[in-house]
């Protein structure tokens, strides 16, 4: 029996249920024969096992995996993609219908009497949103956090592209990276490793390789062009001016011959003097190249709040995967169930089979439509009725589906398997949907910083690359908003802003931050405030136009006055309503 040798409590013990848990890194083992490889650290063993595991629940290949393991009858298993589906509606709560880039004090630029620096917030928010445009960044934020919610964790990379003149981002498999920590107190490491194997091209006479990029954060070396002559080594960077700096971050790119590297040589201990440089594409060899930043442009994403000591996240999956395991088993025994239902099994006494002539053996009877069997005068033909074990498999399935749905937090509602008519109310609705409020929050909360931390790097390395419009000057938070991630009553919300607006306790930027919450088609809330009020000061330009023109009538018709040819007095002619009396005289 194989099984773990010693009880192991980490990020990952929720899978030690499974017996290729305890293979991972072992020679000749069947389930993670890449793991073998003498450069993978010891100690991401677990992790990158784990990551495996997962990857295969996503694509149905759960039973391959435990096949592969050495349970032969796994391959037998029904996997029918509710895996993947508890993923990707979880993804999708947590993404909602959009994302926006927002900057603080952005909203202020319209008003009357903006706030300081509000101008300069609108600005760089108009920037950001033009580079996550050119950048894809919604389809870059699909990539990541579909890794995260899957794997638990995601990686984001960017760098400064010269030919574009704007921050490049990409999207690693989270398999892919190696932090370094110094210090396990630091919030950041200051050392990370991005390697994977490259295959074998017979064409083109390659062997199989290892390619590690590597940013470090280290002293800045003397002969820096850019030091400061009075403070050999120190810079000041434009995010911080009139502070001098000695660190700045080196990239490396690398590759070594997978049969150069010997036990031992593992990631941060590889031979530098068998490794081959990568060339950039206007020459430069890429051997601890100056960024220009202090700063390692690697964003790590974490798909919920790590424990105390870790950095990484857990997947969506990890509370039931042994109720995925049950459903899949669940689901192998119904269909079985279903096939002698559908086909029953039939016991014939008392039958006279037919004989094949050329064997002389009796033939195999077959149920099917219009088979006619001759049974004699004490025949008896009996059929198995598997129909009740079929239905309480049903049940089975229903109970597991309601199992995985109320322990993953994504609830019966949001999966969609919630009858409608068990929901008597909106405020009921509310109220099943309160596991997964709880779980969106959280997970938006995780991510929370670490967007926050992109878009400084982006607005960093702008500064860095000396780009068009990017002055020296302190870097504005700016972070990623999301829409609801649950419909939402339109219609109260618009009546309870109606209201609240009439009344005066909420101003116009707060009420349009409302109804932008609330789904409705409003691109940009600032934009939305400026055509609001210009609307207004137009009609309140064309209500006064009208009242002016109505007036002047009005004047006009009442100050019609005439001589009563003596020249003793003028008389005023009425308007509208003809008087029968005759006009009085002056002085009569």
């Amino acid at each position: 029996m194989v099984g773990l040798r010693q009880l192991v409590i980490d990020a990952w013990s929720w899978l030690n249920y499974k017996p290729v848990m305890a293979e991972a890194g072992h020679l000749g083992s069947r389930a993670f024969p890449e793991l073998a490889k003498t450069w993978v650290p010891p100690a991401e063993l677990r992790r990158l096992a784990a990551y495996k595991v997962l990857a295969a629940y996503d694509n149905n290949q759960a039973g391959q995996l435990a096949a592969a393991g050495g349970d032969a009858s796994a391959l037998e298993r029904r996997e029918l993609g509710d895996a993947a589906n508890l993923v990707d509606t979880a993804l999708g709560y947590l993404l909602g219908s959009e994302q926006r880039v927002t900057v603080e004090g952005a909203e202020n630029a319209d008003d009357e009497t903006p706030t300081p620096g509000a101008a300069e917030a609108a600005a760089v928010q108009d920037r950001l949103r033009k580079w996550a445009d050119k950048e894809l960044l919604t389809f870059r934020v699909q990539q990541a956090e579909r890794a995260a919610v899957l794997l638990g964790d995601s990686v984001m990379v960017l760098a400064w592209n010269p030919q574009k003149q704007r921050p490049t981002l990409r999207v690693y498999d989270p398999g892919f990276f190696f932090p370094q920590w110094d210090d396990e107190d630091e919030d950041f490491p200051s050392r990370v490793h991005l390697a994977w194997e490259l295959p074998a091209d017979d064409d083109a006479g390659l062997k199989v390789r290892l390619r590690r990029v590597t940013y470090e954060l280290g002293p800045i070396s003397e002969g820096d062009p850019d030091g400061d002559a009075a403070e050999v080594g120190g810079r000041q960077y434009p995010w911080e001016p009139g502070r001098t700096s000695n660190v700045t971050c080196y990239l490396t790119d690398a590759e070594w011959l997978l049969e150069d590297l010997k036990n031992g040589e593992t990631l941060d201990r590889l031979p530098m003097d068998k490794a081959a440089y990568r060339v950039r594409s206007d020459g430069t060899e890429l051997n601890q190249l100056d960024l220009m930043i202090d700063f390692v442009p690697v964003v790590h994403i974490a798909n919920t709040i790590p424990d105390g000591g870790e950095h990484w996240g857990r997947s969506v999956l990890a509370r039931v995967l042994q109720a995925l395991d049950e459903l899949a088993a669940t689901d192998s025994d119904s269909s079985a169930a279903s096939a002698t239902t559908g086909t029953p099994i039939i016991g014939l006494a008392g039958a006279r089979l037919p004989v094949d002539r050329a064997t002389g053996r009796p033939q195999e009877l077959q149920v099917k439509a219009g088979a006619v069997w001759q049974l004699g005068e004490t025949g008896r033909m009996d059929a198995l009725d598997t129909s009740p074990q079929l239905a309480e498999l049903r049940a089975r399935v229903d109970h597991l589906l309601e199992r995985i749905a109320a322990n993953s937090r994504v609830t019966a509602a949001g999966l969609g398997t919630l009858e409608a008519t068990e929901v008597p109310s909106g405020y009921a609705l509310k109220l099943a949907l309160g596991p997964l409020d709880a779980l969106i929050g959280m997970m938006r909360l995780a991510r929370e910083h670490k967007y926050r931390l992109l878009f400084k790097m982006v607005q960093r390395l702008y500064q860095a690359g000396r780009a068009e419009g990017w002055t020296a000057g302190e870097t504005l938070p700016a972070r990623l908003a999301w829409a609801p991630h649950t419909p939402t009553d339109r219609g109260a919300v618009l009546e309870e802003v109606v209201k609240a607006y009439g009344a005066g306790v909420l101003s116009l930027e707060t009420a349009v931050a409302m109804l932008l919450e609330a789904g409705y088609p409003i691109k940009d809330a600032s934009q939305e405030v400026e055509r609001i009020r210009a609307k207004a000061e137009q009609e309140a330009v064309v209500r006064m136009a009208e009242a002016a023109a109505r007036n002047g009538r009005e004047e006009d018709g009442e100050d019609q006055e005439e001589d009563d040819g003596s020249g003793s007095a003028w008389v005023r002619k009425p308007v509208g309503k003809v008087s029968g009396r005759a006009p009085v005289e002056a002085g009569r």
